[in-house]
């Protein structure tokens, strides 16, 4: 069979955007420019999703590390990957960014191409071989190990799944973390989350969990009202991925610092 991406083959016959790319322009694509070693970049830390009735909370904290350093107070590590999903990083920040920024386009190619969505677990399993393809940068530590989670209509419920360096895919039925501060975190959610939380109890056990991985873990950044760093938090329910509006993070943040004060 001719491969639609090789001299010859059909255009359009494959509905892979980062096949197009490895095949067209390789150099395109997220890959170790230099050898493991002394070079510092910089990584993000806590993040985490959990389910609630109406789908899943995706959150992370905001702060990126370079070595004992703060690189970027501010980084965003939550994204909406299309309108059903949303995906967050940890690991090599620069890295990990990049294959956000490709799995969008990939979602988005293929829905283009093939004029259909992808089901939900076909999206994890994509974001699976594109984190697999990554192995080679991994191994010369720029390591990228996401969450991706999202809104099942076949299901008509929430999923969460999670990932190694090597595109190891497991689905979470509950909670699930990752990151420097992800032991914490899940510690937090085991002692907060139960079946059935409303989507604003929910931001709210989110936040307390990156507040709590923050107080253990030096890399992960905890809220500053007076700087306004608070946490990134994206809901996806039948209404689609929405960033949750940062007046609502933030009403969470002081409501678990005063139930922590008490």
């Amino acid at each position: 069979m001719t491969d639609p991406l090789l001299p010859g083959g059909a255009i359009g016959a494959n509905p892979s955007f980062f096949d197009l790319v490895r095949h067209a322009r390789p150099e395109a694509l997220p890959e170790a420019l230099v050898a493991p070693g002394d070079l510092r970049l910089p990584h993000g830390t806590t993040v985490l999703g959990l389910k609630f009735d109406e789908g899943v909370i995706m959150a992370g904290d905001r702060r990126a590390t370079s070595g004992n350093l703060v690189a970027d107070a501010k980084i965003r590590k939550v994204f909406a990957a299309d309108e059903r999903s949303a995906i967050a990083i940890a690991g090599a920040a620069g890295q990990a960014i990049e294959i956000v920024k490709l799995f969008q386009l990939e979602l988005e190619h293929y829905e283009k191409i093939t004029g259909d969505r992808l089901s939900l677990e076909g999206k994890a399993n994509r974001l699976a071989q594109m984190i697999r393809g990554n192995l080679p940068a991994a191994m010369q530590g720029l390591v990228v190990v996401p969450l991706f989670g999202g809104f099942d209509d076949r299901r008509g419920e929430g999923r969460i799944f999670y990932y190694d360096a090597t595109g190891g895919r497991w689905e979470e039925d509950d909670y699930q973390t990752t990151g420097s501060g992800g032991l914490p975190a899940k510690n937090s959610l085991k002692k907060r989350w139960r079946p059935g939380l409303g989507r604003a109890e929910a931001i709210r056990i989110a936040v307390e969990a990156l507040i709590d991985a923050s107080e253990d873990d030096t890399a992960t950044g905890g809220p500053d009202a007076s700087r306004g760093i608070f946490p990134n938090v994206v809901s996806v329910t039948t209404d689609g991925a929405q960033d949750v509006p940062e007046a609502d993070v933030a009403a969470a943040v002081e409501a678990v610092l005063q139930e922590h004060s008490a």
